[in-house]
């Protein structure tokens, strides 16, 4: 029986085939062969990635022929073996690989923990994967096999690998065939294969393991044949139902994902994991919240989406959650024996107010640990620092006490006992608390109640005393150390907040990966207390930002921060890639790319579940901050090259008449040269020589304005400023033009007094002579060009003013631009107002037009 999608779900990845049998021996590996033999004759490249043959063989034959690649050898306890070598099947890259037992746990040393981690990466390198795998090894299915045959399954994968697989062959054979088959010694060896009997090869539970995987791959056919349906119709099909499954941190939990796992595949419907946090949330030790993020984990590995979030009663919660949601069912566990006889099950709670939705409840072995438990105490509650405080406290109550009897009745006296629980509440929590008002009553009892240093009682009202005292101190100091507990949760809160809300206002301002950089060590520094380092990518490989807390790396710590850069994943200490490494690496990630690696030097300490939240939350932002970074860059980069772009087509349609004009009659007047009428007429030859000069020069000037122009953007005009007189740069600035103003009159107001300029006078002489061609350019010949000048505060202003028709006021500040020109009878290249502006900015001054003309300000 085979299934197949109807399209590739990963184009850019490996295609994952399954051969899925329903126990050891039924030929997955086998067929496995024969089928990568087949596509080896039709000249695929296929490589044995892993396979063991189990010592049978029939398929150790069929391994003839195949490329087998040499695994990785590994020693663990003093024991050499051999795992799959994946970087030598990456750099190896065929087209397919066969990896055999798809569970299997991987040797301690290995890169991942498990071998569906190895067999991901390599998909994700584009290699096709064919695998086996049995029906127990299915996560979601782990307590039904564990029911069947009475043996907890530990290597388990995701249901996503199977629902994910390109295509699933199952392989079938009769459970009697397959008990022969042990008999005759062709499934495992001789011993081997008489524990198998007495355990796992019973003829009852294949039968019902081959029922279980036949249901699977129908549910798999089911689903397929749905979507298909669903995607030739143009109505939309509702999921009917949603589910949500009640989670807390005792291992229960796992029953109760797996069976919702299970429903919701059945009902192909959408489901949701729900922990709600109360007071006693904040009283979990480190291994329950071990346990509750694990069971988070393995909700949301298994499809789950996952929600905490906090309230008073877990069943009132999660009503009016679910009703919030339309949530249509909630599975729940339950108990067989009660905790307290006044403490109502969680199922009976929500079964008692669920009204429409639908309330499944799932029953625990008997003895099995189920959340949440009647009495929980925090760490501080049994630390005898705090119960020696409890009675420290009384202690003192009853010295001050015995000082002020004379003065102070019984009553007031109870009231200090009172102060005291309270005083241990606040510092100790409730278990020390309860010991203070239970000391406090027998102190009150023994040294202050008549007859005195007895436990007898005189009056029995003192009974109600006691009895006020001790039910007072127990609720006082129980609501105490909830506050404190809250406080101190609101805290630990209040900090990531702050942490976060710190670096994202930080990170806005940042415009660099300097400053980013920079931004996020700082902030890491305090809710961390570690040596960070960021890795960011420079080609193929990784470096060190020189902007990271600590700046030592290894060729281990470059591979593995490489790793993760290419893979987006986490690796490292507390993780299950390289977990033998030390340090936490983290993946920077934004819109599926990964911008960089941060590595939190922890040195084999893991990270707690809050702080890996957080530092989630600070990642996601400094990912933000990189992209937007990049996306600026990348903005700035188009900008440029559209702006080169635009100047190089305009440069083209500015230029091209202009070069052509001189260059065309240049190579006129050499063609004339050489006509033999022309070569004896003095006149005419003289004639020619002279056109040619002047477009020569011409074409000399088009050429240095262009390279001016290119100085001037580049910045590449070194100044040497000097004090200079106007009327020198004016008659510096005036050579060279002597025929444009051969009949023009040059008139100067300018005052005796005037300060000498500091400028540098070849570069601010050239802008002027650009701006005295341009007046006598545009202007009507034998009209005279004043030059007016005086002094500011600050700097002189010049004026240039000509008898033209002026610059109309839209086009005053585009005439600036490079190869912009105005229409009219004279035309020039459009660089000159260009360069004589850029000019006078290196001198720190600046060029506008008015109506008298041009304006020029330089800085004193």
């Amino acid at each position: 029986m085979q299934t197949r999608t109807s399209e590739e779900k990963r184009p850019k990845e490996g295609r994952l085939k399954i051969f899925l049998g329903y126990c050891a021996g039924v030929g997955k590996t086998y067929a496995m062969l024969q089928r990568a033999a087949r596509l080896q004759q039709e000249g695929v490249d296929v490589v044995v990635g892993w396979v063991d043959t189990h010592g049978r063989l029939e398929t150790e034959a069929m391994l003839a022929g195949l490329e087998v690649i040499p695994r990785k050898p590994l020693k663990y306890r003093d024991v050499e073996m051999g795992e799959l070598d994946i970087d030598r099947l990456l750099a190896r890259r065929p087209q397919l690989v066969l990896v055999d037992e798809l569970a299997h746990s991987n040797v301690p040393g290995s890169r991942h923990r498990k071998r569906w981690q190895d067999v991901e990466e390599i998909l994700k390198a584009g290699i096709d994967v064919y695998t086996t795998l049995n029906i127990q090894h299915i996560e979601s299915l782990n307590d039904v096999v564990s029911q069947i045959t009475r043996v907890r399954v530990r290597e388990t994968i995701p249901d996503r690998i199977l629902d994910e697989a390109e295509e699933i062959k199952l392989i079938d054979v009769p459970p009697e065939e397959l008990l022969q088959r042990l008999k005759e010694g062709k499934v495992y060896i001789p011993a081997q294969a008489r524990r198998a009997a007495e355990n796992f090869f019973g003829h009852g539970k294949l039968a019902a393991l081959r029922e279980l995987v036949m249901r699977r791959a129908a549910e798999r056919v089911e689903a397929e044949m749905g979507a298909r349906a669903q995607s030739v119709s143009s109505v939309a099909w509702p999921s009917p139902e949603r589910l949500l499954v009640c989670l807390g941190p005792s291992p229960f939990s796992e029953r109760l994902i797996r069976a919702t796992k299970r429903l919701a595949t059945q009902l192909r419907s959408e489901w949701e994991a729900l922990y709600v946090d109360t007071e006693e949330s904040l009283e979990l030790s480190d291994d329950e919240r071990e346990r509750l993020e694990h069971n988070l984990s393995l909700a949301e590995s298994l499809g789950a989406h996952c929600v905490r979030i906090s309230g008073e009663h877990v069943g009132t919660t999660t009503l009016e959650y679910a009703r919030s949601q339309g949530i249509t069912k909630i599975i729940c566990g339950r108990s067989h024996r009660r905790s307290s006889p006044w403490l109502r099950p969680l199922s009976d709670s929500i079964l008692e107010s669920s009204g429409p939705i639908d309330v499944l409840v799932v029953t625990s072995d008997r003895g099995e640990k189920t959340w949440p438990p009647v009495e929980r105490a925090s760490g501080s509650d049994t630390s005898w620092t705090g119960y020696a405080l409890a009675a420290g406290l009384v202690a003192v109550t009853t010295a001050f006490g015995e000082f002020a009897y004379n003065w102070l009745s019984t009553t007031n006296l109870a009231m200090f006992y009172l102060l005291a629980v309270v005083l241990t509440a606040l510092r100790a929590g409730r278990g020390p608390a309860t010991a203070c008002a239970t000391l406090g009553v027998l102190a009150l009892d023994f040294f202050f109640v008549p007859p005195r240093y007895t436990f007898a009682v005189s009056d029995s009202q003192y009974f109600v005393t006691f009895a006020a005292l001790l039910a007072v101190g127990l609720v006082v100091g129980r609501q105490t150390s909830r506050v404190r507990d809250q406080a101190r949760a609101s805290k630990k809160g209040q900090e990531q907040v702050s942490a976060a809300f710190a670096l994202s206002r930080d990170l806005a301002l940042a415009a660099s990966a300097e400053t980013i950089v920079s931004d996020l060590v700082e902030h890491l520094k305090g809710p961390f207390g570690v040596p960070t380092t960021v890795f960011l990518p420079r080609g193929e490989q990784v470096e060190i930002h020189p902007g990271s807390d600590h700046k030592l790396a290894t060729m281990e710590d470059l591979a593995v921060a490489g790793w993760v850069m290419r893979n987006g994943q986490m690796a490292g200490c507390g993780t299950d890639t390289l977990p033998a490494v030390k340090d936490l690496y983290f993946p920077l990630r934004r819109g599926g790319k990964t911008l960089g690696v941060l590595r939190l030097k922890l040195d084999g300490k893991r990270l707690p579940s809050n702080q890996r939240q957080l530092l989630e939350t600070l990642s996601n932002l400094t990912a933000m901050a990189f992209e937007r970074v990049g996306l600026t860059e990348d903005a700035r980069r188009a900008q440029i090259l559209e702006e080169s772009e635009r100047l190089q087509s305009s440069l083209l349609n500015s230029i091209s008449h202009d070069l052509q004009t001189p260059i065309t009659s240049i190579m006129g007047s050499l063609d004339s040269l050489a006509d033999p009428a022309v070569a004896n007429d003095e006149a005419a030859l003289k004639g020619l020589a002279l056109s040619a000069r002047e477009q020569a020069e011409r074409l000399r000037k088009l050429v240095a304005n262009l390279l001016d122009m290119t100085r001037v953007e580049s910045r590449q005009v070194g100044l040497r400023k000097e004090l200079c007189a106007l009327d020198d740069l004016i008659g510096s600035a005036l050579s060279g033009l002597e025929d444009a103003y051969r009949d023009r009159k040059v008139e100067l107001d300018i005052p005796p007094d005037l300060p000498l300029l500091p400028v540098d006078f070849v570069p601010f002489s050239q802008a002027l002579h650009n701006l005295f061609e341009n007046a006598a350019r545009y202007s009507p010949p034998g009209t005279p060009v004043k030059i007016r000048a005086w002094t500011l505060p600050d700097s002189i202003r010049i004026a240039i003013c000509d008898q033209g028709p002026g610059v109309p006021l839209d086009e005053r500040e585009r005439v600036f631009e490079k190869f912009y020109r105005l229409g009219g009878p004279v035309n020039g290249t459009g660089l000159g107002l260009a360069i004589a502006r850029g000019l006078v900015e290196l001198h720190g001054g600046w060029i506008w037009i008015e109506d008298e003309g041009f304006i020029l300000e330089v800085p004193l």
